[in-house]
């Protein structure tokens, strides 16, 4: 008996390391939000997205304040269309905010990097961030220092 009770209490230990991993995981991967907090859609359109994914963090000062929706084409301009979901909590963006596709590091993840204008009136639920700075792809600049440095030989 005392065998099948230490079982059960190891079983019941396994269960609930299972589930707190399981908890942490989503938490960390941003995949499911557990704040509870609504979101507004944006909308921003780049030049040049380089490799920014779906779900992607939005930040401004490095708080993440909501997540990449989407990326489509337009079919019109042919730039990158970004919906980005921000949380309600958040929405307090002046008209005025501009829009930076960032990385995290030298070789790492591309984010939405938010900087706040002045302006007194606030961006809602389907309004377009109209200033927009593209990403900066590495090959293409260490493609122009080569060039550069070819040239001054």
């Amino acid at each position: 008996m005392n065998r099948q009770i230490s079982y059960a209490i190891v079983g019941l230990f396994m269960l609930a390391g299972i589930a707190a991993l399981s908890v942490l995981a989503f938490k960390v991967s941003g995949f499911s939000n557990f704040q509870g907090h609504g979101y507004y859609t944006l909308t921003a359109e780049f030049d040049n997205i380089g490799g920014l994914k779906v779900r992607a963090p939005v930040r401004i000062a490095g708080v993440t304040i909501g997540r990449v929706r989407g990326i489509v084409l337009d079919k019109i301009s042919f730039r990158a269309k970004v919906l980005l979901a921000i949380d309600s909590v958040d929405n307090n963006l002046p008209t005025d905010t501009a829009a930076s596709i960032l990385t995290e590091g030298i070789l790492g993840s591309n984010f939405i990097g938010l900087t706040p204008g002045f302006e007194e009136t606030f961006l809602s639920d389907g309004d377009a961030i109209t200033t927009t700075h593209p990403a900066i792809i590495l090959e293409n600049l260490i493609g122009q220092l080569l060039f550069h440095l070819k040239d001054k030989k």
